[in-house]
């Protein structure tokens, strides 16, 4: 079971309110620029039904769970604003339930993100992409991964999320693949560029496996 972008599956309680000044977004917004200068991030007519796809998020204090993520349905803008977040501020994963503040609603993978969060206390940033060719490499790569059954958003992918850290395997490589979302790739790091360089090094190799079977 394939599923696409997009539908946020969660319940929400959401506040809409302003982005106060004092979060910045300078920095997440740079980051989500530059994965959408290389289509991890976005949308096209040609992909996913025409829905947008990919988020990025960060938390606002080291000691918070409370996170910046990019809105829901913004991956065709190619630079965001601050009325384009959401704040999460309370996430409950295996509950299915997230409380939010801010201009926007957050993406529909929020819940993904909440649980990444709640399992690795050293984690600041989290990016999730469409990437084919590293979806496509996951086993090749030795990729932890969640299983084709499991769809995005969903408890079953919180759930899933939790065991693949308490089995070790996200322990020494910070990336996952969700083999029941579509190039879904989830990557992490104790700040966006540590989990920014993670995906793009993972993107490398996949490239090198799949040119190196084309020279053949």
């Amino acid at each position: 079971m394939i599923e696409q972008e997009g539908v946020i599956k969660y319940r929400l309680e959401h506040r809409e309110c302003a982005l106060a000044a004092s979060v910045d977004i300078s920095q997440i917004n740079a980051w989500r620029g530059l994965l959408f200068r290389l289509q991890l991030i976005g949308q096209s007519a040609e992909k996913y039904g025409g829905l947008g796809y990919g988020n990025i998020s960060r938390l606002l204090a080291p000691d918070s769970p409370r996170f910046l993520i990019s809105g829901t349905q913004t991956g065709h803008l190619d630079s965001l604003r601050a009325k384009h977040f959401a704040i999460v501020e309370t996430a409950s994963p295996l509950n299915n339930v997230i409380h939010s503040s801010g201009p926007s609603k957050p993406s529909s993978e929020a819940l993904t993100h909440a649980s990444v969060y709640l399992h690795a206390p050293n984690v600041q940033a989290v990016i999730h992409v469409h990437c084919p060719e590293i979806w496509r490499q996951t086993k090749t790569l030795g990729l932890p991964c969640t299983e084709a059954e499991i769809a995005y958003g969903s408890v079953a992918m919180a759930e899933a999320v939790e065991q693949l850290f308490i089995s070790g395997q996200l322990n020494q490589r910070p990336i996952f693949s969700m083999l029941g979302h579509q190039d879904g790739i989830v990557a992490f790091g104790e700040s966006l560029t540590a989990a920014a360089l993670a995906l793009i090094t993972l993107l490398a190799q996949a490239l090198a496996i799949e040119q190196s079977g084309i020279a053949r």
